[in-house]
């Protein structure tokens, strides 16, 4: 079985997930071209056991708290992103999706959980550098990325409020 059959399962609770953390929609997610090249990543640094449970536990919080926004940024911060287990991961997780580059976890966070064979700071895949959401939200485009078109530099950028 490939690794993408293998990683069917994690595939829409990480979009769900990865969502909920990057206010991001799952389209919007969907459509950077890197959700199978991060979820290999995740999964190659901290395992599909660790992953499965931390999904597990957002699973748990949607259902808990039933569409009420506030309810559920309290347990994600408390339940996961409070946990020194998951919340290093989970914040490795938005850093992924906003700058396409995994940070290597802290030394500590190894000693107490263990390994994972590729964790180290490296940016995923070439296009996940362009389509990281950082430069969308700055208004900019990642340096030999995408191309500004025809005549942007003639006048200046809309900036966002």
């Amino acid at each position: 079985m490939s690794a993408q059959g293998q990683l069917e399962p994690f595939l829409e609770p990480f979009l769900e997930f990865s969502s909920r953390v990057t206010a991001f929609t799952v389209v919007e997610l969907q459509r950077t071209g890197q959700v199978q090249a991060y979820l290999e990543t995740v999964v190659g640094v901290v395992g599909e056991d660790l992953l499965g449970e931390m999904l597990t536990i957002d699973v748990a919080i949607r259902r808990e708290t039933r569409g009420d926004p506030a309810a559920r940024d309290r347990l994600l911060r408390i339940w996961v992103f409070g946990d020194e287990r998951f919340g290093p991961v989970a914040r490795n997780i938005v850093k992924l999706w906003y700058l396409g580059t995994w940070y290597a976890l802290p030394q500590d966070w190894h000693e107490a959980f263990g390994t994972g064979r590729l964790d180290a700071t490296v940016v995923v895949a070439p296009a996940a550098f362009a389509e990281g959401f950082v430069r969308p939200e700055a208004v900019a485009h990642a340096p030999g990325g995408h191309g500004r078109g025809y005549a942007t530099r003639a006048k200046p950028g809309p900036l966002r409020a």
